[in-house]
């Protein structure tokens, strides 16, 4: 497991970082876990980095419906929120998860801690936490090969 910090003063700092990012998967996609209180700014980073991508549709938080596509840039995105399905809601899903983790694609889940951490395909973990200053502190952590070496090239 590989880690990687980076504090975001401002959105347009945090529009930089998803610029970053998203240079990193756009070509083979990514399975991306989302953990963060509510207004963190999971859905900012998601839009952000839909945007770097080329996602020309709004990007909008898909906390009703479960799961947004976006198919308007070379690579499809799909964003999941799994707030209102809860645990036994998730384990429904959990093989159609496991689908959106293979293949050229960038899947975003929102809430991912309703996951109860079953999933252990590879993937990256993007913690979004307040710091004192209103500032946000995203926290990237890489879990097998592709995944690990996309959070090791986020340090350069």
């Amino acid at each position: 497991m590989t880690k990687y910090e980076k504090v975001c003063k401002t959105l347009e700092d945090t529009k930089k970082l998803a610029q970053k990012f998203a240079k990193l998967i756009e070509n083979d996609g990514c399975f991306i876990n989302l953990y963060g209180e509510i207004g963190a700014g999971k859905t900012a980073f998601v839009k952000e980095v839909a945007a770097s991508i080329g996602i020309t549709e709004k990007v909008t938080s898909p906390s009703f419906v479960i799961l947004n596509e976006y198919h308007s840039a070379k690579i499809p995105v799909y964003h999941f929120d799994l707030y209102r399905l809860e645990n036994e809601g998730v384990k429904t899903i959990f093989e159609e998860l496991r689908e959106y983790s293979e293949g050229k694609q960038i899947t975003f889940v929102e809430w991912a801690e309703f996951s109860q951490n079953q999933v252990p395909f590879n993937h990256i973990k993007i913690n979004v936490t307040y710091e004192d200053d209103d500032s946000r502190k995203y926290t990237f952590e890489g879990f097998g090969d592709e995944c690990s070496k996309i959070v090791e090239e986020l340090e350069n």
